[in-house]
């Protein structure tokens, strides 16, 4: 390269001389800035090979204090920022409050989302119609009751029959007629606590207890029996259907009171301690203490009749 258009030495600049920011150019102030760039070798005026080689640093520190004196930090202090007007100002405020709450709405419906159980509504579902069912079911069980009493008052106003007085007997003995009359009650609840706490341990009341009691009763010479108000016929079960206790297909808790229509003094005599002395002793160590009432007047409803699918005569 021929030595008249060589670039002018450079000097690098140290890291603590470095300028603090750089040069702003995104202002209409910057067509106010003087220009600075290096001047083109074949443009600028040609210097002797003697007055090149005689050029050091102190000369070039002296150039630029005379030609340039401005610093270029200062020139860029002079540039000023682009003023907002009012709506640009509150149009963009307004804009980013809105994708703020857009932000906050997508986030609390995809949290509700994942907190949401799905089985939950097929839960919800299932106890709607079971509820209904249940109330269903109780309304026509209501209506049978009044159905078969007003047979009965219908039976009664007619000219006796041998045959209608036996079916009065059975449905008597069957528990599908309602019956009024004296007898007693037991009442039993489950425990707080057991009594004995080295021998035994304490336990609630079961299907089992019941059936047992029911038993007894009957041996005792009842005439018709009622759990919590629930007529025992001679199509009710009693057993257990998850944690409950159901007397036909109505649950029942405790305290359980048995009613029992027939000779009141034969039943307390029959169905008290010292008859039944074992029994009452399993009880209290469990912490159940059975309490027998005498009762002059017990009315018992009739309980639902079943529906007899299947029959054959005994020969």
């Amino acid at each position: 390269m021929n030595d008249e258009h060589k670039m002018p030495p450079a000097y690098p600049v140290n890291e603590d001389d470095r300028a603090p920011r750089k040069r702003a150019v995104f202002s209409r102030g910057i067509f106010a800035v003087e220009s600075y760039h290096v001047p083109d070798q074949e443009r600028s005026p040609r210097t002797s090979e003697h007055q090149r080689k005689g050029r050091d640093v102190a000369l070039q520190l002296l150039d630029d204090l005379t030609n340039r004196p401005l610093d270029a930090l200062y020139t860029d202090a002079r540039l000023y920022s682009q003023p907002k007007s009012r709506i640009t100002y509150w149009g963009t405020r307004i804009v980013v409050f809105l994708v703020c709450i857009a932000v906050g709405f997508v986030s609390c419906a995809f949290v509700r989302l994942l907190q949401s159980d799905p089985r939950k509504e097929v839960r919800v579902s299932l106890s709607k119609e079971l509820s209904t069912s249940t109330a269903h079911v109780n309304d026509l069980q209501r209506d049978i009751k009044q159905l078969t009493t007003q047979i009965d008052k219908e039976s009664t106003q007619g000219t006796p029959n041998p045959l209608v007085e036996s079916v009065q007997k059975n449905d008597l003995a069957a528990g599908l007629v309602a019956v009024e009359g004296p007898g007693i009650t037991m009442t039993l609840s489950d425990p707080i606590a057991s009594a004995n706490n080295e021998h035994a341990s304490i336990r609630v009341i079961t299907d089992l207890d019941l059936q047992q009691l029911t038993s007894l009763f009957w041996q005792a010479g009842a005439e018709a029996l009622a759990i919590n108000g629930n007529r025992v016929g001679v199509l009710t079960s009693i057993r257990t259907a998850g944690s409950q206790i159901l007397v036909g297909t109505t649950p029942v808790e405790s305290p359980y009171k048995i009613q029992a229509i027939g000779d009141k003094n034969a039943l307390a005599q029959f169905m008290g301690e010292r008859n039944l002395q074992s029994l009452y002793d399993s009880f209290r160590n469990s912490g159940i203490y059975p309490v027998v009432a005498k009762s002059n007047s017990i009315r018992l409803d009739a309980a639902a009749a079943g529906t007899l699918t299947y029959a054959k005569k005994d020969e």
